[in-house]
């Protein structure tokens, strides 16, 4: 198992990061959707917003991460893309990770605007940095149209995925599901001949 990434493929850790965080995400919303529904006299009216907030941060701190990683990792080759697929695939990669950074931001904002921290499955809180009493529910239209936009571009990029692995016959969602080759080993015996 390959666990850094290669010109050839993601290896296992963002491969995790990849599907961790997409099931998350796709999570996050349905939760998102359900849970503004519930009224007064559910039993869930306070839970699921402590849950989703909490996993809302640690979410954060997963994509801060994924960052790193990727900044620590070479970038592996998509060259069986176009050189137009090439630049679609950036921008989406790009429009994620900026979305995701706006969404969780201002899902944090929509709890501490008022000055409460953000507990995280009781374990630490993350304190309130600015306080701006009013704008909560601003912060809430935003957060709400981010999500859909997240939405949007996760079918854009599930469908160009399945696109080019059962039209194109491309690697590509193949290395992001089972990620490189481990590099062949030569015997020692054909290497003397």
């Amino acid at each position: 198992m390959i666990v850094r990434d290669t010109l050839e493929g993601y290896g296992i850790v963002s491969r995790l990061f990849h599907w961790l965080m997409a099931v998350a995400i796709v999570a996050m919303f349905a939760l998102g959707l359900w849970m503004v529904r519930l009224d007064y006299y559910s039993p869930y009216y306070n839970s699921a917003p402590e849950l989703h907030r909490s996993f809302g941060m640690l979410l954060l701190f997963a994509l801060l991460v994924r960052w790193l990683w990727r900044a620590a990792n070479p970038k592996p080759q998509i060259d069986d893309l176009t050189p137009l697929e090439q630049k679609a695939s950036y921008a989406v990669h790009w429009g994620f990770y900026i979305l995701l950074l706006a969404i969780m931001v201002s899902g944090y904002l929509i709890t501490t605007l008022d000055g409460r921290p953000v507990d995280v499955f009781g374990w630490f809180s993350v304190p309130s940095i600015l306080q701006m009493r009013g704008l909560e529910d601003r912060a809430g239209d935003v957060h709400r149209i981010l999500a859909y936009a997240v939405i949007g571009l996760t079918v854009i990029h599930t469908v160009a995925a399945l696109k080019h692995h059962f039209v194109d016959k491309s690697t590509i969602l193949k290395r992001m599901w089972s990620g490189p080759s481990p590099p062949s080993i030569i015997p020692k015996k054909e290497m003397h001949r």
